[in-house]
């Protein structure tokens, strides 16, 4: 038995010996992984050399075992060592060879700038702001209520079809991808009283994709309701509005009769226009151009809402944030927005100016 414990661990020392051999040509990761296949792996040499331990007799298999889990434990150090001395080569030799030259002359430094839907969107919040608004947000996957019935619009509307709306796979139609930033308006006339002088701003989502349509879109709608809320609160809002916002004094502007589920009385608001030197000039002339829809709130959504129309009334109005952008800036292809091509983004972006005056808390 007792030459039995020699041969074995006269196999252990060969073994490591046999190692420091052949691990002094390994210049390779993959050949390290595989020599500590060789030696330490589930069928590897130390492993098969620990199995023939079963052939002794428990005092000599204790024996024979530390013995070679000490050599054991130099193989897998030398292993170790020799991948470690790899890695560091490996990685001066990159280093060597993607270094910098700080003697070349400098890469052109490529500045950022505001993107035309941020630009207007801060612009516009800035001016509600200060016609007193407040900013309100929602969730971007909204119930049907909230969508659709809440604003009273009607089961059998074209607007509630999948052709018009993105609804969530599995959701029996009842969860959806909210296309406008309505519900925010229904959900805060239930969670607060009285009065009511919002703006709710954010992504909206439609399936339509063309040059004046995309099926992710921004809006901006208004709310206000209190005691006494009239057609010409509306009126004088809307034309702060636009002629804030397209920088025009003696704006021209007309309220057109339409019809929203949600409104009644409503109205699409048109501001003259004209042509001059191939150039689309807003705020004059004999031509108009719709901008936004508006009108004062239906009395079935007050109810939806629980406001008491005896008491309360208010109106609403929603702009389209890329339709704005288009028609100050003479953007002609909405999908130009989201292509990130760099120098249209380069012709059309703007420098950081601060902040929405409802951003700043003023």
């Amino acid at each position: 038995m007792e030459k039995n414990i020699i041969d074995i661990i006269k196999k252990a020392k060969e073994l490591s010996l046999n190692l420091k051999q052949e691990i002094n040509h390994i210049k390779d990761l993959k050949e390290i992984d595989l020599i500590k296949i060789k030696y330490t792996g589930k069928k590897g040499l130390v492993t098969l050399l620990m199995k023939s331990l079963a052939e002794l007799n428990n005092d000599d298999r204790a024996k024979a075992g530390r013995a070679i889990n000490i050599i054991k434990r130099d193989i897998e150090k030398m292993i170790i060592s020799h991948k470690s001395l790899i890695e560091n080569k490996i990685l001066n030799e990159s280093l060597e060879k993607e270094k910098i030259d700080i003697t070349l002359p400098g890469r052109p430094t490529l500045r950022g700038g505001i993107h035309p839907i941020s630009k207007t969107m801060d612009e516009i919040i800035s001016i509600l702001s200060l016609l007193g608004f407040n900013v309100e947000e929602g969730p971007h996957i909204e119930d049907e209520y909230f969508n659709f019935t809440a604003l009273n619009i009607p089961e059998d509307h074209p607007a509630r079809q999948e052709h018009d709306t993105f609804y969530m796979q599995g959701s029996n139609k009842k969860k959806l991808l909210r296309t406008h930033t309505s519900p925010i308006q229904i959900r805060v006339m239930k969670e607060k009283k009285p009065p009511i002088k919002i703006i709710a701003p954010g992504n909206t989502y439609r399936c339509d994709d063309d040059a004046t349509h995309s099926p992710m879109f921004h809006q901006i709608e208004g709310l206000v309701v209190d005691k006494n809320i009239s057609m010409a609160h509306l009126k004088w809002t809307i034309k702060e509005l636009l002629a804030s916002f397209f920088n025009v004094k003696d704006l021209v502007m007309r309220f057109r009769p339409s019809y929203f589920p949600f409104t009644e009385p409503s109205a699409e608001v048109d501001i003259g226009c004209e042509v001059e030197d191939g150039k689309l000039v807003l705020g004059k002339g004999k031509k108009w151009l719709e901008v936004l829809g508006c009108g004062m709130v239906n009395p079935k959504v007050f109810n939806n809402c629980e406001i008491d129309t005896n008491i309360y009334s208010g109106f609403a109005f929603g702009l389209g944030v890329e339709r704005f952008a288009m028609l100050k800036y003479g953007i002609t292809d909405l999908r130009m927005f989201y292509e990130n091509d760099h120098r249209w983004l380069k012709h059309y972006s703007f420098r950081p100016t601060g902040f929405p005056n409802t951003l700043k808390g003023s």
